[in-house]
């Protein structure tokens, strides 16, 4: 019986090994996120001193923030869509947010 016991050890740890890269591939790789703003685009706006139209409707921005405005656990946002960004719809505003719009905007 030892070595059944064994045998059945080392079968289970090749297996967690070899699906390990597998489940990473699932990951978002680049951390950031495609942050869909137009919701909050007045109060951005306002936030920055500039025009409403000047605001993009979309903003990359780290996993940590997008999962802050948009009211999203990061552990969700950072499975992402592989090696597509993820993707969520701002619910409020932030300095991170905002300094990623001011960034974009190129003020």
């Amino acid at each position: 019986m030892p070595y059944t016991k064994a045998a059945a050890a080392i079968f289970a740890a090749s297996m967690a090994l070899s699906t390990a890269p597998v489940m990473a591939q699932n990951v978002n790789a680049n951390n950031l996120v495609n942050v869909n703003i137009s919701n909050v685009a007045n109060d951005i706006a306002e936030n920055l001193s500039i025009d409403v139209s000047q605001v993009p409707v979309t903003v990359q921005v780290p996993v940590g923030v997008a999962a802050n405005v948009c009211d999203v656990e990061a552990n969700v946002l950072a499975q992402g869509g592989g090696d597509a960004p993820a993707e969520c719809e701002a619910q409020n505003t932030s300095e991170a947010l905002n300094q990623a719009v001011q960034r974009q905007v190129g003020g």
